[in-house]
C-alpha cells in the first residue's frame, strides 16, 4: 500500500467486534467508529454500550453514535474524518447521503453466500432451513439492502449438529479475515466486484428479522423441521414452547435450548410429554419425538433436562399446546 486507506468502521454487536480488531492488529488506520447510542438495559435500567464502543473505548478509537444516520451533526463528522473507505459488520441499513462519502465506497460484510439470505438473521434462517453449507460475503453497499456487487466470499460447512452460537463463532472469524483481505484488495485496487446474479433455477431464500412467531415450535411439523427449529435458535433467542396444565389450564413458557430427534411412528396426540427413567423428556410431533436436552422455564436458569425432571411435578398434568395455524406462516 502507498498511502493507508482511512477506514471509518462501522457496527455494533459482538459478531463486529472481531472484524474490527482484527484491521485494529493489522496496523490499518481507523479513524473513527460508528454504532448505536448507548441503550438501557436490565431491571435497573443502566446505560448498555455496545460490544464494539466498548473494544473502541479500550483502544482509544473517536467513537460516533448517531440517533439518526441523516443527521446534519453527523454527516459534517463524517465528513471530519475524511475516510477513504466505510467498513459495515451489523449495523444498519445506510442511507446514500452516507455510503456514497468515501472515495473508495462502502463495503458490508454479510453472513451468508449473497445472493441467499440476505436480511437480518442470516446464520439463524440457514440453519432453520436445514442448509449444509453457508459462509460470509463482502459487497459494495447500494440502495437496496444485501443487494450489492459481491466483492469476496468463503464457504463454510455447517455440522448437523451445530447451532446458531457456534456457527456465529466460526463465521466471526472467517469475517474479520475477509473483512482484511477486502481491504487490502481495495488499497490495491485489485478489488473486482462482480454484481449479484439469480438463477431462474435456483430458490433464494430470505433472512427476515426472528420474531415471536418465528421462535414458537409447532408440534404439528416433522422432527427434522422442529430439530432445525431449535439448533438455529439456539442459544439465543431460542425456540420456544408453552407447558400447559390440563386441569388448571395454566400456562407457562419454556426455551428449548437443545434437543435430538426420535423418529418413529406413534398415535399420540402432537404435543404429548412422554418422561421415561426421570432422565429422558420428549414431546410428540409429526413423525415422531423431540427429545429435550436442556431447556429453560420461564423466570428460571437454563438447565439440563435431569435437572428440570427432578423439579418438574405432577408431570402427568401438562402438554404442550399446538399454537394457532397462523403463526406458521413463514
Amino acid at each position: 500500500m502507498n498511502q493507508p486507506l482511512k477506514i471509518v468502521y462501522m457496527g455494533t454487536p459482538e459478531f463486529a467486534v472481531a472484524p474490527l480488531k482484527a484491521l485494529v492488529n493489522g496496523g490499518f488506520n481507523v479513524v473513527g467508529v460508528v454504532t448505536v447510542p448507548d441503550k438501557p438495559a436490565g431491571r435497573g435500567r443502566h446505560l448498555q454500550l455496545s460490544a464494539v464502543k466498548q473494544y473502541a473505548l479500550e483502544n482509544n478509537l473517536p467513537i460516533a453514535q448517531p440517533e439518526r444516520l441523516r443527521d446534519e451533526n453527523f454527516i459534517q463528522q463524517l465528513k471530519d474524518w475524511n475516510a477513504d473507505l466505510f467498513v459495515v459488520v451489523a449495523f444498519r441499513m445506510l442511507p446514500e447521503v452516507v455510503f456514497s462519502l468515501p472515495r473508495c465506497g462502502t463495503f458490508n460484510l454479510h453472513a451468508s453466500l449473497l445472493p441467499q439470505y440476505r436480511g437480518a438473521a442470516p446464520i439463524n434462517r440457514a440453519i432453520m432451513n436445514g442448509e449444509k453449507q453457508t459462509g460470509v460475503t463482502t459487497f459494495f453497499i447500494d440502495k437496496q439492502m444485501d443487494t450489492g456487487a459481491i466483492i469476496f466470499n468463503e464457504s463454510i460447512a455447517i455440522a448437523d449438529d451445530e447451532n446458531a452460537g457456534q456457527l456465529h463463532d466460526k463465521l466471526m472469524t472467517i469475517g474479520a479475515n475477509l473483512v482484511v483481505k477486502t481491504v487490502e484488495a481495495i488499497a490495491n485496487g485489485a478489488a473486482q466486484a462482480v454484481p449479484q446474479s439469480i438463477s431462474p433455477n435456483v430458490q433464494i431464500y430470505e433472512a427476515p428479522k426472528i420474531t415471536k412467531e418465528t421462535r414458537q415450535i409447532d408440534w404439528r411439523n416433522t422432527t427434522e423441521i422442529i430439530y432445525n427449529q431449535v439448533r438455529g435458535l439456539a442459544p439465543y433467542p431460542a425456540a420456544t414452547a408453552d407447558l400447559q396444565n390440563r386441569e388448571t389450564s395454566a400456562i407457562s413458557s419454556i426455551k428449548i435450548l437443545a434437543a435430538t430427534t426420535e423418529k418413529v411412528l406413534h398415535n399420540l396426540p402432537l404435543g404429548t410429554l412422554v418422561i421415561e427413567k426421570k432422565t429422558i423428556l420428549k414431546v410428540a410431533c409429526a413423525n415422531g419425538f423431540i427429545v429435550i436436552t436442556r431447556l429453560q422455564p420461564s423466570g428460571k436458569q437454563a438447565m439440563n433436562v435431569k435437572e428440570f425432571l427432578a423439579g418438574f411435578r405432577e408431570a402427568e398434568k401438562y402438554f404442550l399446546p399446538l399454537p394457532p395455524q397462523s403463526l406458521n406462516t413463514e
